[in-house]
């Protein structure tokens, strides 16, 4: 397999067969690997991807590499795919293609306190490339990347591009705030407007407050869910 050119203080390790990049990820940031490992296992049929992460600031602050991350991806497919492609993010962390489900980030940190510094976060990203069943009218909100007219796009290019757009996408949070990441991932939302259901909590889906919390309206009050309720191992 050819070995991915990633940007400089990125470093990538492959990983393949059963083995979950973003476990993987966990783990090595436990062990106290060094920020910016790529940890990625591109088999014919999925590819999957976890960044690990340094911050300094706040987990409540550091949980926008979900957005971003998300954002990132549908730049870097925006620059391979058709122009006709449609990628939109779940607040969730669910990806559509096409308005149909196809892959989805996960997000994991050392610490769930939302004022605590965390001392590591992964950021894991999957995507299906080929649909699992040939069928694929029984699962019409399942979809594959391929399946949507990208059959071109190299799953290394992507992981490339994906890296790259999200590198870009840190150096503007970084230096000018989260501002710029609400209006790119409030353009790519999926469902804002309509029935939503997170954490037992059913309403429409109104929007995100300034750290990505999800704002919902149900009958009587408008309820946030902070973006920590994301994380996985709590």
């Amino acid at each position: 397999m050819t070995k991915p050119s990633l940007p400089p203080l990125f470093s990538g390790q492959a990983v393949e067969g059963s083995i979950d990049p973003f476990e993987k990820a966990c783990v090595e940031a436990i062990r106290g690997c060094d920020a910016g490992l790529v940890i990625h296992n591109l088999e014919p049929d999925q590819m999957r991807a976890a960044i690990v992460f340094a911050p300094d600031v706040p987990l409540k602050d550091a949980m926008a590499m979900v957005p971003l991350c998300g954002v990132g991806f549908q730049n870097a497919l925006g620059a391979l795919a058709p122009p006709e492609v449609a990628v939109h993010l779940e607040w969730g962390g669910g990806i559509r293609i096409n308005g149909a489900s196809c892959g989805r980030l996960r997000v994991a940190a050392s610490d769930p306190e939302p004022d605590v510094e965390p001392k590591w976060l992964v950021v894991g990203f999957e995507l299906p490339l080929w649909p699992a069943s040939e069928n694929t009218g029984e699962t019409p909100d399942q979809t594959a990347l391929y399946a949507e007219g990208c059959a071109d796009v190299d799953a290394i290019a992507l992981l490339e591009a994906w890296i790259r757009h999200t590198l870009v996408g840190i150096n503007t949070w970084t230096e000018d705030g989260v501002s710029s990441l609400h209006k790119d991932w409030r353009g790519l939302a999926h469902g804002m407007g309509e029935q939503i259901e997170v954490a037992d909590t059913t309403g429409t889906f109104l929007g995100v407050d300034e750290r990505f919390g999800i704002l919902i309206r149900d009958k009587t009050t408008t309820h946030l869910i902070p973006i920590t309720h994301l994380l996985e191992g709590q």
